[in-house]
């Protein structure tokens, strides 16, 4: 629908957990929740069904993230 889905990443070395949208149209920023743990650098691919995946990335201090976790838009989860 044109938003744009932002998961994790980095601020100041520090991994996040955060994931918020942006939609352009109203230039409005919403926080949707937080993943599990906090990754850096993961991938986040979208699913046929509307769902996100996030997979892998880093922690905090650089060691792999060997997990993965689903984002559901239509829940929110």
């Amino acid at each position: 629908d044109g938003r744009v889905l932002v998961a994790g990443g980095g601020a100041s070395g520090a991994a996040l957990a955060s994931t918020e949208l942006y939609d352009p149209g109203s230039g409005s920023w919403t926080d949707v929740g937080d993943m599990s743990a906090p990754r850096q650098h993961n991938t986040a691919t979208l699913l046929l069904d509307g769902r996100v995946l996030f997979a892998g990335g880093l922690t905090t201090v650089g060691d792999p993230f060997a997990s993965a976790e689903l984002y559901n838009p239509g829940s929110g989860d």
